[in-house]
């Protein structure tokens, strides 16, 4: 591979010309810009542990009331990206947020999109664009960018949800901003997970039209997708079982940056993930075992764990139990890679 010229290599009286008039040299920095053949990575394996870091977030209520935080939320922030910058991923924010019983996180919209993963708790409502959208275990609630939503508790103890925004995409482009409203009211007693988007394969045509918005199915519950991977694994021994999260109406991702899908680890399965050029996140919804990333020692997981792995590696996950199947939520950045072309 052909040797570059360094920064070094230049006159000092060059260099200080160029920094007047705010120009740099490509060829002493082209690798780390354009490396050969594999890119450079900040994304690290990493596992947030959920009995590491609850008692935190529950200090958090106690320290912060909801008044002065807005919203009560821990980021899980890969260190490889520095922490300041809040990414899990390159383009990827996750954060724990918690309400309290009573507490109302205010109404408000902001240009990234959000899915909130239900980790525990009942009796909280996401009110979006007037659809309320009830809160359980392992559901997927949608807050897509532009749309209005508020939080509020009704239920008797803690509630807590793994946030996953394109934040960090958003800010790069200079996009990123966020206004506050007043609180909203319902126009509907449920959301539409309940009738409109209850099957598969079934849509609504209202007045013989259908609708054309960008996201008509907020709500996403675990119940239904979860019934689905163990009827799948009914008829399919040997294959890997996933599903992905999907638009009804048009079949696309949820969003155009983000990825969503599901899985399930048979008892004792091991299950090689393809190479991809995407970074992934996979948070553990029931069962335990482990995630190993190229040769790196395997790291161990359990139920409401979190954890990053990133692109251009070979992931096998592993469920350890031998007689309890394992389920698995990711998210990535297929979408963005599939429409840059580099996927």
């Amino acid at each position: 591979m052909q040797s570059l010229g360094t920064l070094e290599d230049l006159p000092q009286s060059y260099r200080d010309k160029l920094t007047e008039l705010n120009l740099v040299p490509l060829w002493p920095n082209m690798r780390a810009v354009l490396p050969h053949k594999v890119p450079s990575r900040k994304t690290q394996t990493l596992n947030w542990r959920f009995d590491k870091l609850r008692p935190l977030l529950i200090e958090a209520g106690d320290l912060t009331p909801i008044e002065k935080a807005e919203r009560r939320v821990l980021v899980l922030a890969n260190p490889g990206h520095g922490l300041a910058n809040m990414q899990a991923t390159p383009s990827i924010y996750m954060g724990l947020q918690l309400i309290l019983p009573g507490e109302t996180a205010p109404n408000h919209r902001h240009t990234p999109n959000a899915v909130r993963i239900i980790i525990e708790g009942k009796g909280a409502t996401t009110i979006v664009n007037g659809e309320p959208c009830i809160m359980e275990r392992g559901d997927l609630i949608l807050t897509p960018s532009g749309k209005w939503h508020q939080h509020q508790h009704d239920g008797g103890t803690a509630i807590v949800w793994l946030d996953i925004l394109d934040l960090p995409l958003m800010y790069q482009l200079e996009s990123s901003w966020a206004i506050e409203g007043k609180p909203q009211t319902t126009t509907l007693e449920r959301d539409k997970s309940f009738a409109e988007y209850s099957a598969a394969g079934v849509v609504p045509e209202f007045d013989f039209q259908r609708a054309s918005v960008d996201s008509p199915m907020l709500r996403y519950p675990w119940t239904k997708t979860r019934a689905c991977l163990l009827e799948m694994a009914q008829h399919y021994g040997d294959r890997p079982l996933r599903i992905t999260y999907v638009n009804p109406e048009t079949g696309s991702s949820l969003f155009p940056s983000i990825g969503f899908g599901a899985m399930m680890l048979r008892p004792g399965e091991t299950l090689p993930i393809p190479k991809r050029t995407t970074a992934c996140v996979f948070h553990i919804v029931e069962g335990q075992g482990s995630l190993k990333v190229d040769t790196n020692d395997s790291i161990h997981w359990t139920e409401k764990d979190t954890l990053s792995a990133p692109g251009y590696t070979e992931i096998t996950i592993s469920n350890a139990s031998t007689t309890e199947p394992a389920f698995i939520i990711t998210a990535d950045e297929a979408p963005l890679h599939r429409y840059l072309g580099i996927f």
